[in-house]
């Protein structure tokens, strides 16, 4: 039992009587969680195939990294930019070196890096390539996710993401994700960058047809539009590679992480680039109080020194193969499709996903289901093949249960 003694259930009435309801969690009530497991306030235990949507790529409760989260908050945890601090310079040139960029701009949330890359790219397009004030215009793709703000939401093109909560900021346009075609003709004189995800993860595990990234960086390069590569939650090994555009060999001229950067410990994103795009801002221009803390930049330092030490990339490259050539194996008449890449794999039915969401969680796995239709399989990069095994029979005893 909880040390607070009180059961799932009682936690759960006091959770929907005190707090708004904008999500539909899984009853588990989870008390403390270790590598790829969880334990509810009842002791039982679950793999998890969420990682809080790729927070945790390093597992849960990595020791270096809590370790480095203790060490810096006996010692100084805010100063604000106010000042300076003496752990932020060393985490910059970490984390540009580690990603191959110039200038780096730390924040906190994922949605914070992405409303700083719209702005630096609007910039861009009004300082450098000359488009009249107010006018600039950034592509998006059918289908995306980048956040809840309501500039973001503004951006999207799913319905009950933006219901009665306009108006909205203009200046972005739609096209299908995976058209080339389209993507050409929605270019004009006012379009400064294209904002894309490498593989679609919120939006059902939509992996690009192939080659086509390449195309689109490609297309930016001809057209002089900046290329801005939303990697919150495909970045840092997710994939099987350290970023998704490394499959397709190509560098985005703006890179936005966050999510796996903290390593679960704490909220870190920050915008990659050249000096001549992130020397744009000048100071005034932007901030945050919270981004680039230097309890912040210990977390992630060490977060990235785990990346790197324990070859989570290429731990995420096996243990992914492993789990799709399980699941591929699986014969059952409402599955529709198995896809993604590394350790981000969606399963469509043929039915709401959320049944098979549920028949797992009572056999000790958790899985979301997203888009309906879809079960998202995300666990943290560490899991080791006797995790695969008991996930892959998990999965199969559930999916039996759908003709039942």
């Amino acid at each position: 039992m909880s040390v607070s003694q009180q059961s799932s259930i009682d936690l759960i009435a006091l959770e929907e009587r005190y707090g708004a309801h904008i999500y539909h969690p899984l009853d588990l009530v989870v008390e403390r969680a270790e590598g790829v497991w969880l334990w509810d306030v009842e002791g039982r235990r679950y793999l998890d195939c969420i990682s809080a949507y790729s927070a945790v790529n390093q597992g849960h409760g990595h020791p270096r990294i809590r370790a480095a989260l203790i060490e810096q908050a006996q010692r100084v945890t805010l100063t604000s930019r106010a000042m300076r601090n003496d752990r932020l310079p060393g985490f910059l040139k970490r984390l540009t070196e580690f990603c191959g960029y110039d200038m780096a701009l730390p924040m906190n949330t994922g949605v914070e890096a992405v409303e700083t890359a719209i702005k630096l790219v609007r910039r861009w397009g009004y300082d450098v390539k000359g488009i009249a004030e107010d006018r600039a215009e950034i592509i998006v793709f059918s289908n995306n996710f980048h956040g809840r703000t309501t500039t973001v939401i503004g951006a999207s093109t799913t319905p009950e993401y933006r219901r009665a909560f306009g108006p909205f900021a203009p200046g972005f346009v739609a096209v299908p994700y995976g058209d080339v075609a389209a993507l050409e003709r929605a270019i004009g004189p006012r379009t400064c960058a294209i904002l894309i995800e490498p593989i679609q993860g919120e939006g059902g595990v939509i992996v690009p047809p192939e080659g086509y990234l390449k195309r689109v960086w490609a297309i930016c390069n001809e057209h002089q539009v900046l290329f801005a590569a939303d990697e919150i939650q495909t970045g840092f090994g997710r994939t099987g590679d350290l970023f998704a555009c490394d499959y397709d060999s190509i560098k985005p001229d703006v890179l936005i992480v966050g999510k796996a950067l903290g390593g679960g410990f704490y909220p870190v994103s920050a915008v990659l680039a050249g000096q001549a795009l992130l020397g744009l801002f000048a100071p005034g221009d932007h901030g945050s109080t919270f981004g680039g803390n230097p309890l912040g930049a210990a977390v992630a330092s060490a977060a990235l020194d785990v990346i790197v030490d324990e070859k989570l990339t290429s731990r995420a490259r096996y243990a992914g193969a492993k789990i799709m050539q399980g699941l591929r194996a699986l014969t059952s008449p409402h599955i529709l499709d198995v896809r993604g890449r590394g350790l981000l794999l969606g399963v469509e039915f043929d039915q709401p996903a959320r049944r098979i969401s549920e028949a797992l969680l009572q056999r000790g796995v958790v899985a979301k289901d997203t888009h309906e239709r879809v079960l998202r399989i995300a666990p943290p990069l560490v899991i080791d093949d006797a995790a695969i095994e008991f996930f892959l029979e998990a999965f199969a005893d559930a999916v039996a249960t759908l003709s039942s």
